[in-house]
């Protein structure tokens, strides 16, 4: 299975970068993933013209027969060994694409939540887009890493 998070606009933050970098060569180790970041609209436009680009950018780019899963802070929550669990049974569906999304700051299209399967929180807090990248990655990490008995999460 493949997994790909696909996010709208480049970070600035190369400290945030080589973070997010490091998750990912982690988890080369145990799937193969994509971090897929999309152009984000430089120009001022209003909310509902923003949301719309933003979807036709993301919707151009998914595939018929992916799984998608929106990470949207009115998703569920679950707990670490929850995500990994989660992923297992992902894993044991045969799917060939797992793809989470990260809206733009005005979340996502109508178009784009009628493609998803599912969505999924990181917190009820909101988190700036770049930071999501992090929490994501080392989660996904951390649930491959429960899935494999490695020492990494606590309990």
């Amino acid at each position: 299975m493949n997994i790909k998070l696909i996010v709208i606009g480049e970070t600035n933050n190369k400290d945030l970068k080589q973070l997010v970098n490091q998750y990912i060569s982690k988890l080369k180790h145990y799937i193969k993933f994509e971090l897929v970041v999309l152009k984000d609209e430089r120009k001022k436009l209003q909310q509902n013209v923003q949301i719309k680009k933003e979807g036709e950018k993301i919707l151009s780019i998914l595939k018929k027969n992916d799984f998608i899963i929106l990470l949207d802070e009115n998703g569920e929550q679950l707990s670490s060994v929850g995500f990994s669990k989660f992923i297992q049974k992902k894993l044991n569906s045969g799917m060939k694409t797992l793809t989470f999304i990260v809206g733009g700051p005005y979340g996502f299209s109508d178009e784009v939540k009628a493609m998803s399967k599912q969505q999924l929180s990181l917190s009820k807090m909101t988190f700036s887009h770049e930071m999501v990248r992090l929490f994501f990655t080392e989660q996904l990490y951390r649930a491959f890493s429960i899935l494999n008995n490695e020492p990494y999460h606590h309990q």
